[in-house]
């Protein structure tokens, strides 16, 4: 379904994600997270998790008690605690910091009942459905005067940060073009991917990652048109969109993004940015590599770039740096930008035309 392009400007009225002073969590002693929800994502999250030393899971909830016990057996500390609801696991006076695991669908609810905690906040992506969700959490999180983030982990990703670097210092010359795509064949027991009442969208999911990816190189692009395919039950499946971007250097031209995402086939999921003196490609899966490969000429320099576990224990050290510090906000994680972001992909879905969330 094709559309004319839609003209994207950066919202005016966000709420404010200024970094102000909150109470530091002690250096002296391990960060202790609270897991909300005991999916694979949350899995994934504890093992890198158990990584680092100076951070440790204590306590896990889930609407199954057992479920959370069977978490904990695995990741959680000798003593840490089980619980059958969220209720119970935000009350926790032991619990530092809350990751919410839950389906999209429920996270401005989930992270919403841990702000009203008290408890700061690392909410998996996309954070809300729609960005009048994002500003509604955004802005209770102004309000308690709590740390929020979006756990978009490919942003704390040491190889994306030193391919952001060399963007940004010129090492490819001025960027005419960038091309990043993600997908799998997502099978029926994905149950996310595929329930509406789970917030099933392969751009919220998956297509998440380019569309990031080029507002984190590029900035926020002035027009975006965006074509996909459908579920019968009207969520989307797959689709691409086109980003025109603000001219970057001297030239005066304006950088273009082409992104694609897809849940029904296996992409090479690789992603490349193209400048006037040369490229840099990262190959399949790019949202967490462990290399990049500088292109000049005839030229080939692959640069290899330490990475921690699957890259999730670089989220949480940024995490750790700003409570530990009194900060509200992460620079590395930055509100504005989330928010940014679910416009974008509240605008993709328009034209795409999805009415499963609507």
């Amino acid at each position: 379904m094709a559309e004319s392009p839609s003209s994207i400007q950066p919202s005016t009225d966000l709420p404010s994600t200024d970094q102000r002073a909150a109470a530091a969590v002690p250096a002296d002693r391990p960060l202790r997270w609270g897991i909300l929800a005991t999916g694979h994502i949350a899995g994934s999250f504890a093992r890198d998790l158990a990584l680092l030393p100076d951070h440790e899971v204590v306590a896990a909830g889930s609407r199954d008690r057992t479920r959370a016990q069977t978490f904990l057996d695995e990741h959680g500390t000798p003593t840490a605690r089980a619980y059958g609801s969220y209720d119970e696991l935000v009350a926790d006076p032991d619990v530092d910091v809350v990751y919410v695991a839950s389906p999209h669908s429920r996270h401005l609810e989930d992270a919403l009942l841990c702000l009203d905690a008290g408890k700061p906040v690392l909410c998996e992506k996309a954070m809300t459905l729609d960005v009048a969700s994002g500003r509604e959490l955004v802005a209770r999180a102004r309000e308690t005067d709590l740390f929020l983030a979006e756990a978009m982990w490919m942003r704390t990703n040491p190889v994306i940060r030193e391919v952001k670097r060399r963007v940004d210092s010129g090492a490819i010359g001025e960027v005419g073009e960038l091309r990043a795509a993600l997908g799998f064949a997502a099978g029926p027991d994905v149950a996310r991917l595929w329930d509406p009442e789970l917030g099933a969208s392969a751009l919220l999911d998956i297509g998440i990652y380019p569309l990031t990816f080029a507002h984190l190189v590029l900035g926020h692009p002035h027009s975006v048109t965006a074509a996909g395919a459908l579920h019968a039950r009207g969520f989307d499946v797959a689709g691409g969109a086109t980003l025109v971007h603000e001219a970057r250097g001297s030239g005066g031209y304006q950088p273009v993004s082409s992104i694609a995402w897809t849940q029904l086939a296996q992409s090479d999921s690789t992603a490349s940015i193209a400048g006037t003196d040369g490229r840099i490609e990262i190959d399949g899966r790019f949202h967490h590599p462990t290399s990049f490969t500088l292109v000049r000429g005839d030229e080939r320099e692959r640069i290899d770039v330490p990475v921690t576990g699957r890259g999730y224990a670089h989220e949480a050290e940024e995490v750790a740096a700003c409570l530990r510090d009194g900060r509200t906000a992460s620079a590395l994680l930055p509100l504005e930008a989330t928010l940014q972001i679910q416009e974008l992909m509240d605008t993709i879905l328009e034209q795409i035309g999805t009415h499963a969330h609507r």
